[in-house]
């Protein structure tokens, strides 16, 4: 988000490829599928949107604000879906911490006046929003890509045409992989970890 460019290029190339992806996916999903995937499209775009280093585009004073009502109103939205799957728990947590890093980095924000580079001691104090907060968020974004990480080592291995190795289930296009579709939850994983790094 306010790192060095090249840091902020990769991560927004990979947050936009990741988006792009479950945007593609929502073409072969159905019901609680498609609702994932689009939620997971929007969370890669917006992720992107972030990462875009402020030396070449700083956002607009409102922008913070749009990125927090955007994910506030995905945050009602997985808290009401997560009656029918755990899964949007994820994208509860996932939403509410998109919330708190634009609040966090919106100008009068506690980060916002960090990275300013004018800030006074009392507001360079309260800078990176509140510690436990970040540190809960970070924890739980790290054991997410791990566990992640883990279920997608069975299915490297299984391999096979009726797995889903290298040749996946017969017929499916590369779109409906489900290991693909794990990788790039645990990529959202890894880039919401390295951007909470920098509240």
């Amino acid at each position: 988000m306010h790192g060095p460019a090249m840091s902020g290029w990769l991560l927004m190339a990979l947050c936009a490829m990741t988006g792009a992806y479950c945007l593609l996916r929502t073409r072969g999903e159905t019901g609680e599928g498609r609702r994932a995937a689009r939620a997971e499209a929007l969370m890669g775009f917006a992720m992107a949107a972030m990462a875009v280093p402020t030396a070449v585009m700083t956002p607009p004073a409102w922008g913070w604000a749009v990125y927090a009502v955007l994910f506030g109103t995905a945050s009602v939205r997985a808290l009401w879906f997560s009656r029918r799957g755990g899964h949007h728990l994820h994208h509860l947590v996932g939403s509410s911490a998109m919330v708190y890093m634009a609040l966090t980095m919106a100008p009068g924000g506690g980060g916002a006046a960090g990275h300013g580079g004018h800030a006074d001691h009392a507001t360079a104090a309260s800078a990176g929003g509140i510690p436990l907060l970040t540190g809960l968020l970070l924890a739980y974004f790290a054991a997410y890509v791990l566990r992640a990480g883990a279920r997608l080592i069975p299915v490297a291995a299984g391999g096979g045409p009726a797995g889903n190795g290298i040749g996946g289930p017969t017929g499916a296009g590369w779109a409906a992989r489900p290991e693909l579709a794990l990788a790039c939850r645990m990529t959202m994983g890894i880039a919401m970890f390295a951007m909470l790094l920098t509240v």
